[in-house]
């Protein structure tokens, strides 16, 4: 598997990695499947009539906290290093995966998908910042390899929320391609600013104040954001959340 993204000379500090963002463009895209309606249509017309519709959305930036862990596994809640357990609102998060060619969407099989965000008080682990340092520690992050159907399963907490970005979680996909060239599709996920504002009002979230940034005023959201944000359903205690992700991979 290739990854084409070069290490950093240095962990960028949030203002700095902000500011490179903001700059950047994005250049790819990847597609979220949906299934049509049925409709009553004659015998010729069905098998183009079952095919998904699919919706572009643009793939965002890496950001300056993606650290390769291979930990595969599907709740990420706890730190390996010592047992502990970071606390938040409950999150059930699937993924499904598919390849989209000529034929419509296909669930992409034997992919690896990545995800990671910071815990309540906004702090990411295994990383050094200029308010934080977190080497060693490896909370909310892991991976899952795609089955059959193109799913993952994911369980965490809600993100907390940090100076400069609205509320996100972090992507990654990647596939082994042929010739060995690999594949690799990043993106992030987002939250309506109602459900961020209602859950910040309680502990252990309160504690990091109130924020300062929401969608709107996000310049990575303001990129194609609103078709990356999550449809959250109660759960329990927590909330859980489907999203389809499309990939085009030549």
């Amino acid at each position: 598997m290739t990854n084409k993204n070069h290490p950093l000379g240095r962990i960028l500090s949030r203002r700095e990695a902000l500011t490179l963002f903001r700059a950047a463009t994005t250049a790819i895209f990847v597609v979220g499947c949906i299934p049509r309606k049925s409709f009553s249509k004659p015998a010729s017309a069905v098998k183009s009539a079952t095919l998904p519709a699919c919706v572009v959305s643009p793939q965002q930036t890496e950001g300056p906290y993606f650290v390769d862990e291979k930990l595969n596994r599907s709740d990420i809640r706890a730190d390996p290093a010592d047992g502990s357990v970071k606390e938040g609102v409950p999150l059930q998060l699937t993924l499904h995966v598919s390849q989209v060619g000529s034929n419509g969407c296909t669930p992409l099989a034997g992919a690896i998908v990545d995800i990671w965000h910071c815990d309540a008080s906004g702090v990411y682990s295994d990383v050094t910042d200029r308010s934080f340092t977190t080497v060693g520690k490896k909370f909310l992050r892991g991976y899952q390899v795609t089955d059959a159907q193109g799913n993952v399963q994911f369980t965490t907490i809600y993100p907390g929320w940090y100076p400069g970005r609205t509320v996100h979680i972090h992507l990654k996909v990647r596939k082994d391609g042929t010739a060995g060239q690999g594949y690799e599709f990043t993106s992030q996920l987002y939250f309506d600013d109602a459900v961020s504002d209602r859950i910040y009002s309680q502990a252990p979230y309160a504690s990091n104040g109130q924020r300062t940034l929401k969608n709107a005023d996000d310049g990575i959201f303001q990129d194609g954001g609103e078709q990356m944000l999550l449809k959250l359903t109660k759960n329990g205690q927590g909330y859980a959340a489907t999203f389809d992700v499309g990939l085009q991979i030549a």
